[in-house]
């Protein structure tokens, strides 16, 4: 079942043809289809060292080459920043072979998505997060701050959407229960807190694990300049009560901090239950789980 109504089909047939036709050096390199319950691209393996990512949405050509660039140029910029290996740019495909779309190629990173081995009770892997987490801050924002519609600038700005999620929710959750959080959440005050840069969309199959330990980082295309507790999304979506408050503990976050971060893994949540209930089936189990830690975290309302 397709997850989006514009979505294209990219088979390994296609990727076949595109690899040969764009880059012969790489016709000797067999070509794989990967699960994953990602959302935006494609996977497929080249070889043992490329990966190549296909939009999955229909789009305009030169706002997705536009859009790929940035993302490369993102993830040149995080390359070496943290401890954690990172992808590396490596091409930018063309639209060919029945894809109409600009595809690009970046490095393999092995290991396991946090959505397979699930790391939820690990200190070290929230630990290792929470490194992450401050590395990422650490890197100068050379005076870029947020710029976009998603998340990681004003949360009463998802009024909207979360009205849209709401509605879609009636037969799936508590939805009074979770307007009355809302209603708390979305006027919590940023603070004076200055843009960071973070990577953006810290969910469970972004990140790779490895003996419960943080492996790797996937999907750094968004790596960008937002609100500082854009990241703690990965405490909710990740991690049970005790390794969530050693991250927490490790980071040293205020309350104001902690319980924005929680707005922002809310306003994902929401919109993963529904969206994806029926078409990516993993990622409607990823939302619920992150909403049941938060109402497990959040006072009778």
């Amino acid at each position: 079942m397709k997850m989006h109504d514009n979505q294209l089909t990219v088979s390994p047939e296609t990727v076949r043809t595109l690899v040969d036709q764009q880059f012969p050096e790489w016709r000797s390199l067999p070509v794989k289809s990967i699960a994953a319950p990602g959302t935006v691209n494609a996977i497929f393996r080249i070889g043992d060292q490329f990966t190549a990512r296909f939009p999955l949405e229909s789009a305009d050509v030169d706002a997705t080459r536009r859009w790929l660039k940035s993302e490369a140029e993102a993830a040149r910029e995080l390359v070496g920043r943290t401890r954690f290996p990172t992808p590396e740019p490596v091409a930018l495909g063309e639209p060919g072979a029945g894809y109409p779309l600009p595809w690009s190629v970046q490095t393999w990173l092995p290991g396991t998505v946090a959505a397979d081995e699930d790391p939820a009770e690990s200190v070290p892997f929230a630990r290792d997060l929470a490194d992450l987490i401050g590395d990422l801050r650490a890197i100068d924002t050379r005076g870029r701050t947020f710029a976009g519609t998603g998340r990681g600038g004003e949360l009463r700005s998802h009024d909207a959407w979360m009205e849209t999620c709401f509605t879609h929710s009636e037969q799936l959750l508590d939805v009074p229960r979770l307007r009355r959080i809302w209603a708390t959440l979305r006027d919590l005050p940023r603070g004076a807190a200055e843009d960071v840069m973070a990577h953006g969309d810290l969910i469970p199959g972004n990140l790779l694990v490895s003996d419960g330990r943080l492996a790797g980082i996937l999907d750094v295309g968004g790596f960008g300049a937002a609100c500082p507790s854009l990241d703690l999304v990965s405490a909710w979506h990740l991690l049970e009560a005790g390794p969530r408050q050693a991250l927490r503990d490790h980071l040293g976050c205020d309350d104001l901090e902690w319980e924005r971060g929680k707005a922002w893994t809310f306003i994902q949540a929401m919109g993963l239950v529904w969206y994806y209930v029926e078409s990516n089936p993993a990622m409607s189990r990823l939302g619920r789980r992150s909403l049941e830690r938060i109402l497990a975290d959040t006072s009778a309302v």
